[in-house]
């Protein structure tokens, strides 16, 4: 990523700092931090970080703890990188006092009641205040290189998907394909987007069911949803296979999903919302009697995390803009029996969309 290209994002960072009435804001958000930044870390767990930001009108500081100090410095060559040995609360007030930082914005969902009551603590009298969503709307909106970056983890996840299905055999279990994608996406690319969804037969009729020893019978239905990622950006696509002939439930309800998809996908486009373009599939599913086996919104943003805005869900009256990377990915799920997903990422234009997925691994059903 271009260095100017970060500050660019720095630049409308520090406007909203104006509006705000802001000295400073706090970025607790991973993606957000990597955005920004450049810094390219992995958080353990919600109380274990990599680190944070801390922009100010003029200074951009990355506080991080001895393991990342390093990596630190090398990814994120804009920004002084302070090492905390003491806590974040502990060099948060320090610099609050330092700088003179009276109004610091913050990340809610992404800092926790503890850390957010010991910082809140450590500063007082400064204030801590809510910041909003810009950097999440600046994201959702993709430049070139990342959209770039996006297709080629789509075209790694391709190669692995192709090369393990090409091993698919019946008897196999459902955490030997998943450990075969594992192996192919962190030999070929920068490891998974997510873990890899691998769900056969009954489990077919779970959205996001766990690999299990279950081993793979003829003609019943295989999902595999799974991504790459590169570069710290993700990709995201599902498959729904079959080994042998499947039962004619089966091949209806993909046929279904199918036509659910396609409608969708000559809908979408630049100026429609979330909900409009979620129902154009739920219409599809809906005229054959299964929109209560439809559980989930249509699609979601796909970027550095795998889930992120914009939301294709009927609760999201938003509408869509071009350069939006997004997924389409109706589905039926049929307690007791099984399900069909079928997903692409596609980039979202003014006049439609550009489908980045391969058209590939689909079947032509008779009627």
């Amino acid at each position: 990523m271009k260095k100017d290209v970060r500050n660019d994002r720095l630049s409308r960072l520090r406007k909203a700092l104006w509006a705000k009435d802001l000295d400073a804001v706090l970025i607790t958000c991973p993606e957000n931090r990597f955005y920004l930044s450049g810094f390219l870390a992995e958080d353990v767990g919600l109380n274990e970080s990599a680190g944070c930001l801390l922009v100010t009108r003029s200074e951009n500081l990355l506080l991080t703890d001895g393991r990342y100090v390093e990596q630190a410095r090398a990814q994120a060559p804009s920004f002084h990188v302070l090492l905390y040995k003491r806590g974040l609360p502990s060099l948060v007030a320090r610099l609050f006092k330092e700088l003179d930082i009276k109004r610091c914005g913050y990340e809610p969902a992404f800092l926790s009641c503890s850390v957010f009551k010991k910082i809140k603590k450590a500063v007082y009298p400064a204030v801590f205040t809510e910041f909003g969503d810009l950097v999440f709307r600046m994201r959702a909106i993709k430049d070139d290189q990342e959209i770039g970056k996006i297709k080629r983890a789509q075209q790694l996840a391709e190669g692995v998907f192709e090369e393990v299905t090409g091993k698919l055999k019946a008897g196999m279990s459902e955490k030997e394909i998943a450990f075969e994608i594992l192996h192919g996406l962190y030999m070929e690319a920068d490891g998974p987007s997510f873990s890899p969804i691998v769900a056969s037969g009954p489990n077919s009729a779970l959205p996001h069911a766990v690999p299990t020893d279950r081993r793979i019978g003829k003609g019943e239905p295989v999902i595999i949803d799974m991504g790459a990622r590169f570069e710290g950006y993700c990709s995201d696509m599902t498959r729904t296979l079959f080994l042998g002939e499947p039962e004619p439930f089966f091949k209806k309800i993909y046929k279904v999903v199918k036509e659910a998809q396609e409608a969708a996908q000559r809908f979408i486009r630049a100026g429609v919302s979330g909900r409009q373009a979620d129902l154009s599939a739920r219409q599809v599913i809906g005229n054959y009697g299964f929109e209560s086996y439809f559980c989930h919104g249509l699609g979601h943003g796909v970027g550095i995390a795998i889930h992120e805005p914009p939301a294709l869900s009927y609760r999201n009256r938003k509408r869509l803009k071009s350069q939006m990377v997004v997924t389409v990915e109706p589905g039926i799920y049929v307690p007791g029996r099984g399900g069909v997903r079928l997903e692409n990422m596609a980039v979202v234009a003014e006049n439609g969309i550009e489908i980045i997925t391969s058209e590939k691994w689909y079947y032509d059903f008779e009627p």
